[in-house]
């Protein structure tokens, strides 16, 4: 009967981690299928990168303190310390400047290190769900509600900065597409290695603040004038009003 039960809740965590990612694909497809002015994606990155870094900060380092007060601020620090070893060593190996139009909002180096990024984001929102399912049923819909809500913006942020660095709808769509494979990989991942969870979200949580702040905020910050910064912060209220509203659901 417990067999019964997980081999259950690990069939539900993959039918609702499948959910999660095409919604990935589907935030990616709102916006290649519209016609936005080039200026318009510098306030849907502004606004990716507010709603980003409220949710590595608000959710992701709360959830990695409850595993370990002790570790989980140093896996943090590893998280944000990686991705920079590889933008600055690994990353500039690779010859993406001949892609990089120079009337750009976003380089190509960028789209691509932020893509990195949401990626390993969307991998711990899979391994998130099925952790939630391997505790208990209520956790982990619960758990999917609060990551499927953010999941569409997270789609369209990824597409917006690849339209703003030149690429085309096809790399759009690609993008959020990977985004929806990783996130079904943590799925698999969490279900096979259960105790990873302890130390992926907190490395995860380092990443998503790396993206955010020293990818994404630098770019924003480039437009003078305060809208792009109130554009910044309808993010983070964005994120404020999900949050507030899920528990009543």
């Amino acid at each position: 009967m417990k067999d019964c039960l997980l081999t259950n809740m690990m069939l539900l965590s993959f039918i609702l981690g499948s959910v999660a990612a095409f919604a990935d694909i589907f935030g990616g497809l709102v916006l290649v299928r519209s016609n936005w002015e080039k200026r318009y994606l510098r306030y849907f990155v502004a606004m990716g990168a507010g709603f980003m870094l409220a949710v590595a900060f608000l959710e992701m380092l709360p959830e990695s303190m409850h595993f370990s007060a002790k570790w989980a601020p140093v896996l943090v620090l590893g998280g944000y310390c990686i991705v920079h070893l590889l933008e600055h060593t690994i990353v500039p190996h690779f010859h993406f400047g001949e892609e990089t139009h120079h009337d750009e909002f976003i380089s190509a180096h960028t789209s691509y290190s932020v893509l990195a990024g949401l990626a390993v984001h969307a991998l711990f929102d899979g391994i998130a769900i099925a952790s939630g399912f391997v505790l208990s049923g209520r956790l982990g819909w619960l758990i999917f509600i609060a990551i499927f809500l953010h999941k569409v913006p997270e789609g369209f942020t990824v597409a917006s900065i690849m339209m703003a660095s030149g690429r085309g709808r096809t790399a759009a769509i690609f993008a959020a597409a990977i985004l929806a494979t990783a996130t079904l990989l943590g799925v698999v991942v969490i279900n096979v290695l259960p105790a990873w969870v302890e130390a992926g979200l907190p490395l995860s949580a380092g990443v998503a603040i790396y993206v955010a702040a020293t990818d994404l905020v630098p770019e924003v910050n480039r437009e003078p004038g305060i809208r792009m910064a109130l554009i910044f912060f309808a993010g983070v209220l964005l994120f404020l009003l999900l949050q507030s509203l899920l528990p009543a659901m």
